[in-house]
């Protein structure tokens, strides 16, 4: 004040002329309007903002909040609410081994959850596609597509960025999966273009996944990709993932980013390695939740397991199991006996949470136990386990009536025709 006095009058009034429009300048910078009811694609930053430091995995992270919105983004709801609005693809990628088990749970606990989802299949033909019947209860169905499958060139480089070890069918069987993966980009960006629009997320499951509870809205981040804890295999979980499209577009590309992991001399890489490395290089942030579905898995392994052993668990484990393998089978490992089989596990390979009795482990030397199904049942419910009780017996002519149902319902059938995957699957005299 004492300052202010000591400028001559004249001076003063013109100090104060100027003060006005610089603090108005200065308010507006720090202040700036918020559009009343922004669109769900205003929560995004562009991509450029990839090229930061992210979040460390497994580091808790809020439900984002929308500019200034965050006390109605803060409650799950809320949020809830948001992605009801958005535009969401949900990919199924796989063969149909188990689907009769994992597919109700698929429709029941990821479709239903968020009914405004297109869905995009992209599966090979095989004796088990005709199960896809019990998609038609799915609420929108943009693309089936069920193909022919071939072998894919193998290629020097990608023998140099790729390991063929603890993969059952060799370097084959990871371009074969990475193709699946990538799959699901090509459908959804054919569907984009025949549209003209993008979606908001994309979420990415596999066939064989058993769900047990519904996929949570806080697992929508934007900016970030949300990735299974657990199961990493030195590398990150690739059995799900849910991110905006820019994220996704990166965490899907599996085959097309092999060349550029090539020119980061990055070498011999398993499946989720290679997972890794392609987001890291390409500067997309990630975090690792626990995520409520398990794999169901037909293959031995040996029990109990031991450093880098794979641990099965029961379907029947409270969870959430996050990816792990399992299967329906009365525990044989359980309380503390779990907690010596895990704490012998290497963290940084087939690791998966334990604690609080949350894992069941089933000894998995042999085939699925005697009387399973009673077993499924109990786990999945009354209404869950109509659908696998539904397609026993079930004639070709039920079947085929059933998939055409399926076909009128979707926007794109890009498979056989319904007799040949109904005939494929139940025989000719069926």
């Amino acid at each position: 004040m004492e300052f202010i006095k000591s400028i001559p009058p004249l001076d003063r009034r013109r100090t104060f002329l100027l003060i006005v429009p610089v603090s108005f300048l200065l308010f507006l910078v720090y202040f700036p309007s918020t559009p009343t009811n922004p669109s769900p694609l205003r929560y995004f930053s562009s991509p450029s903002s990839y090229f930061g430091l992210g979040r460390l995995e497994d580091e808790p992270v809020a439900v984002p909040d929308a500019g200034n919105r965050s006390d109605s983004l803060n409650s799950t709801g809320s949020w809830k609410e948001e992605l009801t609005r958005a535009r969401i693809a949900v990919c199924l990628v796989g063969g149909a081994r188990r689907f009769e088990l994992t597919g109700p749970s698929i429709v029941s606990r990821i479709l239903m959850e968020y009914p405004n989802a297109d869905l995009f299949l992209n599966s090979p033909l095989d004796k088990n596609s005709f199960k896809f019947l019990l998609l038609k209860e799915a609420p929108r169905i943009a693309t089936i597509r069920i193909f022919r499958p071939g072998r894919i060139p193998e290629t020097e480089m990608q023998a140099r960025v790729l390991t063929s070890l603890n993969s059952p069918k060799g370097i084959q069987g990871l371009l074969q999966y990475f193709h699946l993966v990538e799959g699901c980009l090509t459908l959804i960006n054919s569907h984009q273009k025949r549209h003209n629009f993008t979606y908001d997320w994309i979420v990415r499951t596999r066939v064989d996944s058993y769900w047990s509870a519904p996929l949570k809205p806080e697992n929508f981040i934007p900016n970030r990709y949300v990735v299974p804890a657990g199961s990493i295999f030195g590398g990150l979980n690739d059995r799900f993932g849910v991110g905006d499209f820019a994220t996704s577009s990166v965490a899907l590309s599996r085959l097309s980013l092999i060349p550029f992991l090539d020119s980061k001399r990055l070498r011999q890489l398993n499946s989720e390695a290679a997972f890794k490395a392609q987001l890291s290089t390409k500067h997309v942030p990630h975090t690792a939740k626990r995520i409520p579905f398990c794999i169901v898995s037909d293959r031995r392994y040996s029990f109990p397991p031991i450093r880098y052993g794979v641990p099965i668990a029961a379907m029947s484990s409270a969870g959430p199991l996050s990816g792990a393998k399992c299967r329906p089978c009365t525990p044989a490992c359980k309380g503390r006996c779990v907690a010596r089989v895990m704490s012998g596990l290497d963290r940084w390979w087939s690791w998966t949470n334990w604690e609080n009795g949350s894992l069941k482990l089933c000894n998995a030397r042999g085939e699925w136990e005697k009387g399973w199904e009673r077993l499924f049942d109990r786990v999945a419910g009354k209404r869950l386990s109509v659908a696998r009780k539904g397609l026993v017996g079930m004639t070709v002519e039920d079947c085929a009536r059933k998939l055409a149902e399926l076909r009128e319902h979707s926007g794109v059938w890009d498979a056989p025709s319904e007799e040949e995957l109904c005939k494929t699957g139940l025989g000719r005299n069926s």
